[in-house]
């Protein structure tokens, strides 16, 4: 049975390695690279703005994932399916990897991943304390194992 590993990405050179290590190390495995947008980077939040204003900030997001996609699968040298949902990335990769489809998000298959691979920041101290980790947060709750590469 092939191997399926979901390898988170957001566009920073870590998780381009980690791409790069999933690919390495499984390279029979379906690999499929999933980056999130979350609506709370967005400056207009969900009041005030001008008209218009979530649908500019989603189309200028959505783009930038389809490039932060498109620029990590073209840095490995295997077929790579991709993934851009929408929600707080922690519990989307979690809903993913589960097999879930996050609330108005990709059909995807229905099918649990075998793994998930995250690359980490390295952030310690107070910023890890006021911006939270998404590495800590997949590792403590996933149902599958996590490889985190830093």
């Amino acid at each position: 049975m092939t191997k399926r590993i979901l390898v988170a990405v957001d566009g920073s050179t870590e998780a381009t390695e980690a791409l790069r290590f999933a690919a390495d190390e499984w390279p029979d495995a379906e690999l499929t690279a999933l980056h999130v947008i979350n609506p709370a980077d967005s400056a207009t939040g969900a009041e005030g703005g001008f008209s218009g204003a979530s649908d500019q900030w989603y189309d200028s997001a959505k783009g930038r994932g389809e490039r932060v996609l498109s620029e990590a699968t073209g840095a490995v040298d295997q077929t790579v399916e991709t993934r851009l949902e929408v929600g707080r990335p922690t519990k989307t990769i979690l809903d993913v990897a589960g097999g879930e489809t996050p609330v108005g998000g990709d059909d995807g298959s229905g099918e649990p991943f075998d793994h998930v691979v995250l690359a980490s920041q390295g952030r310690t101290g107070i910023s890890r304390v006021l911006l939270g980790s998404v590495a800590e947060g997949v590792v403590r709750r996933a149902e599958v194992p996590v490889t985190v590469v830093r």
